[in-house]
């Protein structure tokens, strides 16, 4: 392929860098062939490259392995299959396959200049999602970044421990190989390696915090954020395995001696119910497991012991995080009142339901079992569990956090027949970064706020900081947090107490 060299001063370092500028920016040499995308004026997009071997027959739950070459131009106008999953309550309508492991880049136009890197590693519990549905082109554009949006194994394919096949992971085992992949071949894109940072919400943010500790991700980025991550959500080898081992009951393959060669042989369509290792409130999700040679120890402990990468953390939550689960209760139709609010919340917090209770009568919310029931989920399962993440990252980096505020953040419109109002709830502030469908437009002032958060997240990438206004946690401001609202962003504290923290920290861990 014809190039056009351009030579740059290389920073901080003598000599000069050359950065390959493409005749024709639609097509980029991967180590594994060429690839065609597609090209506008204001961004780049290479939908569907593999980036590791398709994981089926004996490759299923295995780790990734490396994609086999090609000859000539692979097409990457489209996006590949979704992974396996579970589309019972599915709107999306579009394919699911093992053949997934994939990934997606948006880049600005070509330049004589490697921009910072984004990977983006989507939510769903470890059960649901993809890549492709987070459209990329404003953080492009905008932030002059490149971001790299990826496909992994889900659910069962992904996380089953199975004493048989091995400690699970291998979701996670794929998420380190795309990072591999970006780091060999992110260049060719007009991206520098040397800039990574990994990014995620929800799930996607339980999976940076799992990076941060797992030594396979050493040295795969130098940035981090984490978007709405119950990150304490995570189970132990033992139980993982007593789980999956129920759970090759239920398909037929109890017995030990073959259930690896019975597993592998079922079709894929028998596997798609998730393995439940852990609730979140009333969510359910089934991911990393602790305790094993991927995952040493859980990220909450890898805190407190200070076993965990030393690179710049950007952290946060959405103000009424649980909302939206509560309403997708409400419009599944299960009952959300008081003579079931005890039940609501032994689900979510077990025997500590009545103490919680306590703290969130329904008489402090408007005398609304659904707004005390959230608040209560948002609080002990969001909020304070990511400020006490940010205290103790703190003490050795820089650390920036963050709630989103915005009352009237556009939601799904199946989910605004709840009697009670969404709010800020659980990835509302993706469609402020992301083209992402579902939800009504922005408004005019709801837009100003987009621009400004991509602003922050892609300053944050390039530099390390989301840049000038925006405090770093420090001894001398432990509580500042920077407050996302279409009203106007401002530094604040009192999140603690607004989020009731010290009552949080009084219960069991």
């Amino acid at each position: 392929m014809a190039v056009t060299a351009v030579l740059l001063s290389a920073c901080g370092q003598a000599g000069t860098a050359v950065v390959e500028v493409p005749a024709d920016p639609a097509v980029v040499q991967t180590a594994a062939g060429a690839v065609r995308g597609t090209i506008s004026d204001d961004h780049r997009y290479f939908a569907g490259i593999p980036y590791a071997a398709t994981p089926v027959g004996p490759l299923r739950w295995q780790p990734p392995q490396p994609a086999p070459g090609w000859e000539g131009l692979r097409d990457a106008t489209r996006p590949g299959p979704r992974c396996i999953q579970d589309v019972t309550n599915d709107v999306d309508g579009r394919p699911t396959s093992e053949d997934c492991l994939t990934l997606n880049v948006w880049t600005p136009p070509p330049s004589g200049e490697l921009r910072p890197v984004l990977v983006w590693i989507h939510g769903g519990g470890f059960t649901n999602g993809s890549g492709d549905i987070y459209n990329a082109r404003s953080l492009a554009r905008r932030g002059e970044i490149v971001v790299v949006t990826v496909n992994y194994r889900l659910g069962t394919l992904g996380f089953l421990a199975h004493p048989a096949l091995g400690e699970g992971n291998y979701g996670l085992a794929d998420q380190q190989a795309a990072l591999r992949w970006v780091r060999d071949n992110v260049a060719e894109f007009g991206g520098d390696p040397e800039k990574v940072t990994i990014a995620g919400e929800s799930a996607g943010g339980m999976a940076v915090c799992d990076h941060l500790v797992a030594p396979g991700s050493a040295g795969l980025f130098r940035a981090a954020i984490i978007q709405s991550a119950p990150c304490q959500a995570q189970y132990d080898l033992p139980a993982a395995q007593e789980a999956s081992l129920r759970y090759a009951a239920d398909v037929g393959c109890e017995d030990p001696v073959t259930a690896a060669q019975c597993l592998r042989a079922l079709p894929p369509e028998q596997l798609t119910r998730p393995v439940f290792y852990d609730n979140i409130g009333t969510e359910r999700l089934s991911g990393p497991v602790t305790g094993t040679a991927a995952l040493p120890v859980d990220p909450l402990t890898g805190l407190a012991t200070g076993r965990v990468a030393e690179v710049p953390v950007l952290i946060g939550t959405t103000a009424d995080e649980f909302n939206l689960f509560t309403a997708l209760q409400f419009v599944r139709g299960r009952p959300v009142d008081a003579p079931h609010y005890l039940e609501l919340l032994t689900e979510a917090f077990g025997p500590d339901a009545a103490v919680v209770a306590q703290h969130y009568p329904p008489e402090r919310f408007e005398n609304s079992v659904p707004l005390a029931y959230s608040a209560a989920t948002t609080d002990g399962v969001f909020a304070c569990v990511a400020d006490r993440m940010a205290d103790a990252l703190g003490n050795d980096r820089a650390v920036y956090f963050y709630e989103f505020d915005d009352p009237n953040a556009p939601a799904p419109e199946p989910l605004r027949a709840a009697p009670f109002p969404v709010g800020a709830g659980h990835s509302l502030e993706l469609r402020y970064l992301f083209d992402v469908g579902g939800a009504p437009p922005l408004n005019v002032e709801q837009q100003r706020l987009s621009e400004q958060m991509i602003d922050y997240w892609s300053e944050f990438v390039a530099t390390g900081s989301p840049g000038a206004g925006w405090p770093e946690l420090s001894e001398a401001a432990a509580d500042e947090r920077m407050v996302l609202s279409p009203d106007g962003n401002r530094v604040v504290t009192g999140f603690e107490e607004q989020h009731r923290c010290p009552f949080w920290a009084t219960l069991p861990r």
